[in-house]
């Protein structure tokens, strides 16, 4: 079963998705083990996730293991129609285009529900929160799941702390396998990636203000820094402002940032970060451009009601005209703009947040009835597995430690 926008589309989506697997060399070392041990044979796996060139290479892998696979958007806006019908004509049960509306979202997703998963895969939680409110039958009969993102793993562990989660769930994005290289890196270098591919501005001399420093917001501004753009950092963290200021940034609140930057990007997991008082303070020309999972960190309907009228003047750049005159840009409709604009995050960097899913999906499967419905990790040694072969792959050896040192970094003397 699937509904693709054009089945026409797979001959291009099986080169892109060929083109992810040459840089994808840890899932695929998994893939090959997959194929010979099938862990996950008759196991149905629902997943809500981007519907990338990269996610295909999951689902490919999933499948490899035994798995039925059933695959919605994470994102309205996201899919890459190419490779959803690629994944449809390889008989991968997809329901995803670029450019659904709510309703079809949410419909799509209600495909994968009632497909009566074994394991469910999300990024952001929509699926599981879902189940829990919509379909709690079907809920109650999941062995397990795994949660891509940051934001989802907030609503999760809000789902634990009411005692009302049904069902463990690994939060792969807790993995430093993850977090550290996927959140960093990878939205570090899609972000600017998605506002260069939708402006053409040049970034260097520019003043980038990034909303929140966690690992997603450092890695924002370490790439904006490198191309020469002068970064300030916003923040209601003490302790991560601090580092922003340690780390070189101008730390200071969004009202005073909003009168001096030429480019916004949220990074927050938080709503409202950009509000209306913010953007009629903001010069004329700012850019508005989001990388949290959600379209909620600026207020889209606050800009739309205080607009005096709006125009879309390139591929995914609205021109707003504020009431003083000023025009504001939003890029990617508010939606996540590394995603809409651009490709997302290279293969390179999905290869470890993919083998984080993939094993995480054969550890909730392996201990099925085992484990209490609460959020997890995937253990440290899954984790340094991942890594150790990363670094094989990039032909980079490491040392390992003598008798002698574990002796001693034993010992209490």
């Amino acid at each position: 079963m699937f509904k693709v926008r054009d089945v026409a589309l797979a001959v291009q989506g099986r080169y892109m998705i060929e083109w992810a697997e040459k840089n994808m060399p840890v899932l695929m070392k998994i893939r090959s083990e997959f194929k010979e041990t099938r862990p996950l044979v008759g196991v149905r796996v629902g997943a809500v996730l981007h519907v990338t060139k990269e996610t295909a290479v999951l689902a490919r892998t999933l499948v490899a293991g035994g798995a039925d696979v059933w695959l919605a958007a994470s994102n309205p806006l996201s899919t890459q129609d190419e490779v959803a019908a690629a994944l449809a004509e390889e008989n991968i049960n997809v329901f995803a285009w670029r450019g659904e509306t709510e309703e079809e979202y949410f419909w799509c997703i209600e495909r994968i529900a009632n497909s009566n998963p074994d394991i469910v895969i999300d990024d952001g939680g929509d699926l599981h929160i879902f189940l829990h409110e919509r379909a709690p039958d079907i809920a109650s009969r999941v062995v397990g799941g795994t949660e891509e993102t940051t934001t989802g793993v907030i609503r999760l562990r809000a789902l634990e702390n009411s005692g009302v989660l049904r069902y463990p769930v690994i939060a792969v994005n807790d993995s430093k396998t993850k977090y550290l290289f996927d959140n960093r890196y990878g939205t570090g270098q899609s972000t600017i990636d998605g506002i260069m591919r939708a402006t053409n501005i040049l970034i260097a001399g520019k003043i980038v203000v990034v909303a929140g420093y966690g690992w997603v917001g450092r890695g924002i501004a370490l790439r904006a820094r490198g191309l020469g753009a002068r970064v300030v950092v916003t923040e209601v963290d003490p302790v991560k402002a601090l580092e922003a200021v340690m780390d070189g940034f101008n730390v200071m609140p969004m009202s005073k940032a909003a009168g001096i930057g030429d480019i916004f990007i949220t990074a927050t997991g938080s709503i409202d970060v950009i509000r209306a008082e913010h953007m009629l303070s903001m010069k004329d020309g700012a850019i508005l451009a989001n990388a949290g999972h959600f379209n909620v960190e600026i207020s889209v309907s606050s800009l739309e009601n205080i607009a005096v009228s709006k125009k879309t003047i390139r591929a995914n750049v609205i021109e707003y005209l504020l009431p003083n005159g000023r025009r504001v840009y939003l890029l990617a409709e508010g939606r996540l703009v590394n995603l809409v604009a651009a490709e997302g995050h290279p293969s390179e960097v999905m290869d470890l947040s993919f083998a984080n899913q993939a094993l995480a999906v054969k550890y909730l499967v392996g201990n099925r009835g085992k484990i209490d419905a609460k959020v997890y990790r995937l253990p440290d040694d899954i984790d340094s597995t991942i890594a150790r072969l990363k670094l094989t792959s990039m032909g980079i050896e490491i040392d390992a430690l003598t008798d002698k040192q574990l002796e001693y970094l034993r010992s209490w003397k």
